[in-house]
């Protein structure tokens, strides 16, 4: 829809002022995430910083933008309330070891296999969910309340009024937003429209009467949120044994609803940042407020049970090893399909197995530093290339100018107006929907219009991994149904005394009923040849097809004659005798999918 990306050679200035423009949509969407997740907005800053850094500087995809990601977040939510922080971080570290071994092992160019249609959909999907997310900032009296579905405490809140002052004022700033970044390139590339919407936007809500939520507000209110939400699972913990089960879902709604007083938040807050002095772990957030300040984290190893005699220990253990195995899935996903989508943008081509090891290598720092695990980010990495970010200078930006905000000067982010945000996130939910996908109906195969429907909507509906996988195994499926319906048997010769088969096709698991039902050998004549110089033994399933075929004609005392296989495939016939005519020099060479040969 609209022109957003220009191709364009590396330059410092825009680097440096594209990291710029970037991090400053980074940082509230890496605080909104941790509040999903259930853990302090630091944690997310952090782990944005190390993830950042590092994949930006080592990283196999230059102008990429990695940090605490939303994908990843809402995976951890229900694993924080049962195991607690600590196995959290310990999750993080593995998930990141996980990464390491998979670039090591080179498996980055599994990429390469996913379908065109799964590529669609992955990024109309997720242009979705960035889009869905923007509208929790429309609503207001956010409380604890009790989910009985997940049976779990989690948050609710109301929608703004749609003609209250707030909701008009915010809508007004979103929509000055979304022009300033559609017609500034048009008069002028000198600073990055995105940068200078948010800053006209900033000084409109600072120096005129309009009043607008900001990012502090924001973050305090999470802040209160997560503490209410600490404090009445605490005091559910305390009577949830002795409820009687008819009752346990009204004492849970009647324990979410007497909500705990400003001195009991405070209270609580205040033994928190107690403990974090007692370990070292001083963080400046003194006082329960909007504050983004903070200090250089320190190391610290999770602590965390290692008995394994203990069946609460063997299940936590077992439980940071699968959610480790998840997080490493999704996020290699995402920032390998990120990563693509880039070099289709710029025209080049990233190394996807560095990118693995350099995202594993940022999550193991991160998890040892107390930071949340994270990934590529397609929204901040789309805002990067619009804003002319192509070179490593810009990732690096992006996470040093995080660290210089979080120590030196966080009130300039506090003061932004979250309108102008939603504002730029939903020009990039534009710019990375495919638009051009829309016109596919009618003009591509059912299947495809049907993977790009599934994978969008599973994206959007569960989770970015499931939809993927599930993509894959439609196109495969719907590859191998298509390459059956292709196989073709023909008669060439014909005889008294002999008959020649010609195969066309891929003979495997998918092909060999129609393959069977070609051949007559009650009819046929003595002897029978079937030639496979147009044709392709894939798998077992099609040598035992092979084989299956000369023992009926084996049974009705007849001779079975297979011209132009493969050597692997002659060798595999073992078991049927002298039926193949080896010819070395017709003979094709191709490898055939069997455990024999592995």
């Amino acid at each position: 829809m609209f022109q957003l990306f220009t191709k364009k050679p590396r330059n410092l200035k825009d680097d440096v002022l594209s990291g710029l423009t970037a991090v400053l949509t980074l940082i509230p969407e890496a605080v909104a995430f941790t509040f999903v997740a259930g853990i302090d907005p630091m944690m997310g800053l952090y782990g944005s910083f190390f993830i950042g850094f590092i994949t930006a500087a080592f990283g196999g995809r230059p102008a990429m933008i990695s940090g605490a990601a939303g994908s990843m977040a809402v995976v951890t939510t229900a694993f924080i309330i049962m195991f607690g922080l600590e196995y959290l971080l310990a999750a993080v570290v593995l998930t990141g070891i996980l990464q390491v071994l998979f670039g090591a092992f080179k498996m980055g160019k599994f990429i390469r296999l996913l379908p065109h249609p799964v590529m669609l959909g992955f990024v109309n999907g997720l242009a979705i969910v960035i889009g869905m997310a923007q509208f929790g900032q429309f609503k207001e009296n956010t409380r604890v309340v009790y989910d009985e579905k997940h049976e779990i405490f989690t948050y609710a809140g109301d929608w703004m009024a749609l003609t209250s002052a707030p909701m008009l004022t915010m809508i007004g700033l979103i929509v000055l937003t979304m022009a300033i970044v559609h017609f500034l390139p048009k008069f002028t590339k000198a600073v990055p429209a995105p940068l200078a919407a948010i800053a006209v936007c900033t000084m409109l809500v600072t120096f005129t009467p309009l009043e607008s939520k900001l990012v502090r507000e924001v973050v305090e209110g999470q802040r209160l949120s997560m503490t209410e939400k600490e404090i009445i699972t605490d005091n559910f913990d305390v009577i949830k044994d002795a409820t009687p089960h008819g009752k346990f879902t009204e004492v849970a709604h009647a324990t979410a609803a007497a909500r705990p007083t400003a001195d009991q938040i405070k209270a609580r807050w205040a033994e928190k940042e107690a403990e974090k002095v007692s370990k070292g772990e001083k963080d400046n957030a003194d006082a329960l407020d909007g504050s983004l300040k903070g200090v250089l984290p320190t190391l610290h190893i999770p602590e965390i049970s290692w008995d394994m005699g203990d069946p609460d220990s063997r299940n936590a253990l077992l439980t940071v090893l699968i959610l480790a195995f998840i997080l490493s899935s999704v996020g290699l996903i995402e920032t390998l399909m990120t990563m693509s989508l880039i070099d289709e943008i710029t025209e080049t081509r990233g190394q996807g197995n560095r990118e693995s090891v350099a995202q594993g290598a940022g999550n193991i720092v991160s998890g040892l530093f107390g930071g949340m695990c994270g990934c590529a980010m397609i929204g901040q990495s789309m805002i990067c290339l619009n804003s002319g970010g192509r070179g490593r200078t810009s990732g690096i930006a992006t996470a040093i100018f995080m660290l210089i905000f979080i120590l030196f000067a966080p009130g300039l982010i506090e003061m932004i107006p979250v309108a102008s945000l939603i504002g730029v996130m939903f020009m990039v939910v534009i710019a990375t929907f495919e638009w051009s996908s829309l016109r596919l109906f009618g003009r591509i195969p059912k299947s495809e219009i049907f993977i790009i429907i599934v994978v969008s909507a599973v994206t959007v509906l569960l989770d970015l991994a499931v939809a993927v996988f599930i993509g894959i195994i439609i196109a495969a499926l719907v590859y191998a149904w298509n390459s059956a319906k292709e196989i073709s048997v023909k008669v060439s010769e014909e005889s008294k005394e002999q008959k020649t088969y010609n195969i066309a096709g891929n003979v495997f698991f998918g092909s060999i009923t129609s393959f069977k039902e070609k051949f007559d050998p009650s009819n046929d004549p003595k002897d029978v040849y079937i030639d496979f110089a147009d044709a392709k033994v894939c798998d077992h399933s099609g040598i035992e097809a092979v084989h299956g075929l000369s023992e009926r004609y084996k049974a009705v005392g007849k001779v079975l004659h297979l011209r132009h296989l493969s050597a692997e495939c002659a060798m595999l016939l073992k078991k049927a005798g002298d039926i193949v005519e080896v010819n070395i020099l017709e003979d094709p060479k191709y490898h055939v999918a069997d455990d024999a040969l592995a």
